[in-house]
């Protein structure tokens, strides 16, 4: 069989398999990923665990791989998304940071929770904001789906306009 029947054009050789550091750096370089979510990433795609945790402390001690920058970054994230303190909080969580890092990074969140909520509020119910019950009742609803708290849905679904 030749090489045109192979499916393979002349000339071309193979490439090479990547190796777990340039296949970790493939995947943050699209985007922040926390220590966590890296290694799982590259077990996925069949790298060893021992090979996969010592790409990510490689690149962790080369500063391409932060949990404290990945943290920021997706509370800004979320928070524009309209999502709630509560929410992100809980995302946090999920990729592997201690409460330590959580707090830290909900720290370094410089907008308003509150306002943010009111925000999503004027968007879904018009300037006016929720006008009955059932509409304050449904910005409750969408507020707490959202990760916002108890005070913080009161204060967005009622709120006066021009406060």
């Amino acid at each position: 069989m030749n090489d045109e029947a192979s499916g393979r054009r002349r000339g071309r050789r193979p490439r090479p398999e990547p190796t777990p550091v340039q296949r970790a750096l493939g995947l943050l370089v699209r985007r922040e990923h926390s220590r966590q979510e890296l290694v799982r990433k590259l077990r996925v795609r069949g790298v060893e665990a021992e090979d996969a945790d010592a790409a990510v402390a490689r690149l962790a001690g080369e500063g391409w791989q932060d949990d404290t920058r990945f943290a920021e970054s997706l509370v800004r994230a979320r928070a524009a998304s309209g999502y709630g303190p509560l929410h992100v909080r809980a995302e946090l969580g999920t990729h592997g940071l201690d409460r330590d890092a959580v707090a830290a990074a909900m720290e370094t969140y410089e907008g308003d929770w509150r306002e943010n909520a009111r925000d999503l509020v004027r968007r879904r119910f018009g300037e006016a904001g929720p006008q009955d019950l059932a509409q304050r009742r449904k910005a409750a609803d969408l507020l707490a789906r959202r990760g916002f708290d108890a005070d913080t849905i009161r204060a967005a679904s009622r709120f006066d306009p021009d406060d």
